[in-house]
């Protein structure tokens, strides 16, 4: 009895996991930036399930915070990306994926450590950046990568 139990257990645990890796809802912080799945990644920025080269979806450059909700630097960043996601309106497009929830991109990003912002431009190769960076700072970064500029 006690393994049938068991094995119950464990395809309850796979049917809801399954379920919610397969889920493309996204959810926004309080300041209208969007968080990404695997599949709202795949068909936003770069489907690299079918591409081995970058191939960016989007028209609109855009910048993604890799981060986790027990992480002090990314909780110090956030407030800082939400300002800049109302101050270029429209120029860039904020994104945000939770490592902790989405190893896979983080795994294909390479993401060690965080919080990591992905930038990428139109036109071009995305670069990464890790670690917090005060707002004076990020501009120069969203100006040097993106050529973006209020």
């Amino acid at each position: 009895m006690k393994k049938v139990l068991y094995i119950l257990s464990l395809i309850t645990l796979v049917i809801f996991s399954c379920s919610n890796y397969a889920s493309n809802d996204t959810t926004k912080t309080s300041e209208g930036i969007e968080h990404l799945t695997k599949l709202t990644f795949i068909e936003k920025v770069f489907d690299y399930e079918k591409n081995k080269e970058w191939k960016f979806k989007g028209n609109t450059p855009v910048i993604i915070d890799f981060y986790a909700d027990w992480c002090g630097p990314c909780k110090k960043m956030s407030p800082i990306l939400e300002q800049l996601n109302k101050e270029y309106d429209g120029k860039i497009i904020f994104y945000k994926i939770d490592t902790q929830k989405e190893q896979e991109l983080a795994n294909v990003f390479g993401i060690t450590g965080i919080p990591a912002f992905l930038f990428i431009p139109v036109e071009g190769e995305p670069q990464m950046s890790m670690g917090y960076s005060d707002k004076p700072t990020f501009e120069k970064t969203i100006t040097d990568i993106l050529k973006v500029s209020k």
